[in-house]
């Protein structure tokens, strides 16, 4: 088992400009050691540690599909001195990795359910590993209707265009796009908070109808009175509370909710389960 507090080594193999006002970049990472990705098993809604020798480390979402081979890959919001560092950083540069962290979404157990993703934000990262990997030809097959729901601020931080193009020409996938506001005049999607978008685009809730969660604390806040008026049981909510990520192996404890610690115990939990824990650590 690889030591929790080893990084692996990677070298950056490409960068890309996510947003219009550039704080946040997509990193594409390689493993400089024969193994070392398959030793990196990951699920989609995990996270991992980014870590710079003599700057520190950075708990983010992987945002590369396990059924993408040969990298993986993080949109990293410039937000403070690692992750600064992070983004003048060139392609050749080696850094550290520190994973696979956390749990993950219960993919394998709806299987012949439908899915509704809900997301906001720079947060979509780990959305967009699992709707890639929902869509892969042999995992799509296995489950039911998918529906996708991602807001952004602003036209201009809206996180991987290209894919949600391609995305939208399919027909098995359900895609809304929402910015909270826009005055653009060509802007042909929804205008408005990802809640209320969710009240008039989301199915109803079922027996076989689950919600996933990722996004800012009051997007998720205010989403989930919006899917339990919409017929959704507390267990077939579910979120992520990556937010809260710090140590990433429930060393530091900065990251507790009540007894629980989000990067250890989490960051995904059903509704159900959060209900149970104190309301104001949330």
């Amino acid at each position: 088992m690889q030591n929790p507090y080893k990084a692996y080594p990677v070298r950056i193999d490409d960068i890309q400009v996510a947003t219009a006002d550039k704080t946040l970049r997509t990193f594409k990472f390689v493993f400089l050691n024969e193994g070392d990705e398959e030793k990196f098993a990951y699920n989609v809604g995990q996270f991992a540690e980014l870590s710079i020798p003599g700057q520190g480390e950075i708990p983010i979402g992987i945002a590369s599909s396990p059924s993408e081979k040969g990298f993986v890959m993080f949109t990293v919001f410039r937000t403070g001195k690692v992750t600064d560092h992070l983004h003048n950083m060139k392609v050749g540069d080696v850094m550290g990795l520190r994973g696979p962290l956390g749990n993950w979404y219960p993919i394998e157990d709806l299987e012949g359910k439908n899915i509704v993703i809900i997301g906001a934000g720079f947060a979509f990262t780990t959305l967009r590993s699992t709707i890639k990997y929902l869509l892969e030809p042999e995992n799509r097959k296995r489950f039911g209707r998918l529906d996708v729901i991602y807001g952004a601020r602003h036209p201009g931080m809206i996180l991987y265009k290209d894919e949600l193009v391609e995305w939208e020409k399919r027909d098995d996938i359900n895609l809304n796009i929402t910015v909270d506001s826009t005055d653009d005049p060509d802007w042909k999607y929804h205008t408005g908070f990802v809640p209320t978008v969710t009240e008039t685009q989301a199915p109803q809730g079922d027996d076989d109808t689950y919600a996933i969660l990722c996004g800012p604390p009051m997007m998720l806040k205010f989403t989930k009175p919006v899917l339990e008026k919409l017929g959704y049981k507390a267990d077939h909510i579910i979120m992520s509370l990556e937010n809260r990520m710090k140590c990433g192996i429930g060393m530091c404890g900065r990251c507790n909710i009540g007894k629980e610690l989000v990067c250890k115990d989490g960051p995904v939990f059903t509704l159900d389960k959060l209900n149970e824990m104190p309301e104001e650590d949330q």
